[in-house]
């Protein structure tokens, strides 16, 4: 408590002091029924402890216990009181990383009991007891049965929601007062409406656990609830890890990029998110955009494989050099190509420079030979190599790099991605990722200004040696004109050309 500031310690004990008198009447009352407030005391220790102590392949305090379920069993099962009393051991037994561990622990008891005791309250105003059977029928010795469906949800449901609440405010409380987080950044800590919906599917879990525990099949038929809860958790947690590793494995390739090829950092995310908006406007299922946006975080994957003094050069490539640049979609599949939950991705990254007249790289592939989500990424990679500032061009407005997309659509581009890119960000606007100090200048490029660094007296749109959108010039798309140059290769590694000069 000594590390703590005032605020933090007086909130802290204000709330043990809270859960005590939540906890007490259950102490002295006569009534309470203290076998089951044992057995499911007992039973949110041991779901925590399962956490704490997980099965094989998963990690401490991933949450595959059922922990939450049998606490919001308990408040439809027994008086608030008590409910709050059957929460604490499984709070006291959370699992905690940071220092100082026994305040913490202490903390998430309270914070349990608390809320259990709340939501307790809630669903005996809505008479939720009565709705589960509570009582013994007249003339026999079993409880009442079956339970008042589908009332028996509504107070259930808001009992759930009442526990979310009360634990999600004293979480941001408490994050105000001892770290001194500002109101908008508790709140999206908290992320109240988030956490609602995981809260009223363990309610529900919870009141199907006491409807089970008050019926004739008594508390073995409540317990076997709890075990496809267990396994469902499980299994999603397993989904977690292997989502979480996916993600480090693209971030792994993306920063090694970046790493390389410095003038581009931040273009892959910001292609990544206009690849997804495009998608988005096109109508493409949810699970398709993640794909979408995978493709244009790796689209440039392949620079891993070209020499680095290639991408660094700032004068104009020789030939040969932008063969060798050409050939880094190339590179790409093949470094992703046993990454098997890319799927759709890995194609996009081959054919991502194919032009849809048939003259782009690496296989020359014409109109609808193109994959889709080649042709998504191509515009976004465009995009943004236009609106942003690199050593070797500068960053042009949003209408004016959409209006050059627009030229090129039907001769590179397809026209129904750039139309669908246009009324995207006319609807939504260009917000792009920023990753680094770097990736500020695309800010002013949204803004319609001049990047810094631009030279004295040049507009938004020109850059030395591109002139005008038919203009000529040398180097690695600069000024290339459409089509084949002779010696030269397809026209410029990202972007249309001749104005975009776009990364190599």
């Amino acid at each position: 408590m000594r590390g703590l500031p005032p605020a933090a310690r007086g909130l802290v004990l204000s709330a043990v002091l809270a859960a005590l008198a939540c906890t007490a009447p259950a102490l002295t009352d006569p009534a309470t029924p203290w076998p089951a407030v044992t057995l499911l005391a007992l039973l949110c220790l041991g779901c925590e402890l399962v956490k704490l102590c997980p099965l094989p392949g998963s990690r401490a305090g991933e949450g595959i216990g059922p922990f939450l379920p049998v606490v919001l069993a308990a408040v439809f099962l027994l008086p608030p009181a008590a409910a709050a009393l059957v929460a604490l051991p499984g709070g006291l037994a959370a699992a905690v990383v940071q220092r100082p561990a026994t305040v913490r622990r202490v903390w998430h008891g309270a914070q349990q009991a608390i809320g259990a005791w709340a939501a307790g309250q809630v669903f005996r105003l809505l008479e939720g007891p009565a709705a589960l059977g509570a009582g013994p029928s007249a003339g026999t010795g079993h409880p009442a049965w079956p339970a008042d469906f589908p009332y028996a949800m509504l107070p259930a449901t808001a009992a759930a929601a009442v526990f979310c609440l009360v634990v999600t405010v004293l979480d941001g409380g408490i994050l105000a007062a001892a770290e001194r987080r500002s109101a908008a950044a508790t709140a999206r800590h908290g992320l109240v409406a988030g956490s609602l919906a995981p809260h009223c599917v363990h309610g529900l879990v919870g009141l199907m656990m006491a409807v089970m525990w008050r019926s004739p099949y008594g508390v073995p038929a409540a317990l076997l609830v709890l075990l496809p809860m267990y396994v469902s958790c499980w299994v999603f947690a397993q989904y977690q890890r292997e989502r979480a590793a996916h993600q480090s494995t693209i971030r792994a390739l993306v920063q090694a990029v970046d790493i390389k090829d410095r003038y581009t950092r931040g273009h892959s995310e910001r292609v990544g998110q206009a690849s997804t908006m495009i998608a988005r406007q096109l109508g493409m299922a949810e699970d398709r955009l993640e794909v979408v946006r995978i493709a244009g975080i790796l689209h440039d994957v392949g620079k891993l494989g070209v020499p680095t003094r290639l991408l660094r050069k700032d004068g104009p490539l020789t030939p040969q050099e932008r063969r060798i640049i050409e050939l880094h979609p190339e590179y790409g599949h093949e470094m992703v190509r046993g990454i098997g939950f890319l799927g759709e991705a890995r194609s996009a990254i081959l054919h991502h420079h194919e032009r849809v007249d048939g003259t782009g790289y690496p296989y020359g592939l014409t109109g609808e030979q193109i994959p889709v989500l080649a042709r998504v990424v191509a515009v976004a990679d465009a995009f943004d190599a236009m609106t942003s500032t690199r050593s070797y061009s500068r960053a042009r407005p949003v209408p004016t790099a959409l209006a050059e997309l627009e030229r090129c659509a039907g001769a590179q581009f397809d026209p129904a991605m750039v139309r669908a890119l246009t009324d995207a960000i006319g609807r939504h606007g260009w917000h792009p990722v920023v990753t680094s100090d770097d990736d500020l200048q695309v800010i002013s490029a949204t803004a319609g200004g001049p990047g810094p660094g631009a030279a004295p007296g040049s507009s938004p749109g020109s850059s030395p040696g591109s002139g005008s959108a038919s203009g000529s010039g040398s180097g690695p798309g600069r000024g290339v004109p459409a089509g084949r140059r002779a010696g030269a290769g397809p026209s410029g590694a990202e972007g249309p050309f001749p104005p975009v000069r776009g990364g190599r």
